[in-house]
């Protein structure tokens, strides 16, 4: 069992940064692929950045690719996601999920487990 909790949300001009922070419990975070995803007012659910048990292998959205930075510190059982040049259309509750690490498949679903979410806000 994994439970995360996400933080670093808020809100933030266009061209601005923010970095947000998942911390996870347990003794096995080193064994999960992780994710982050993020939701908007009205939209579906949406895939924005995944990262590997090492973090060395990641995979992004088009939508999100140059700008955000998915990374890990497993000594801390942390993941963070690291989004530059924010525009309005980033604005969404952000979440990240875990799932056991599946080799070459460690970005795609079905993902186990899921935090609350953090509020993104990206002023114009």
């Amino acid at each position: 069992q994994v439970q995360l909790v996400e933080s670093g949300g808020g809100l933030v001009q266009a061209g601005g940064s923010l970095r947000l922070s998942c911390a996870a419990s347990g003794r096995t975070f080193s064994t999960y692929a992780m994710a982050w995803f993020r939701q908007a007012p009205g939209k579906e659910r949406e895939f924005v950045a995944a990262c590997n048990w090492s973090g060395a292998r990641t995979f992004y959205a088009d939508s999100v690719k140059g700008r955000f930075t998915i990374s890990r510190d497993n000594a801390k059982n942390t993941v963070y996601l690291q989004m530059n040049s924010l525009k309005p259309e980033d604005t969404a509750v952000y979440s990240c999920a875990a799932k056991g690490d599946s080799g070459a498949n460690y970005y795609t679903g079905p993902y186990a487990y899921w935090g609350q979410g953090t509020q993104v806000t990206v002023s114009s």
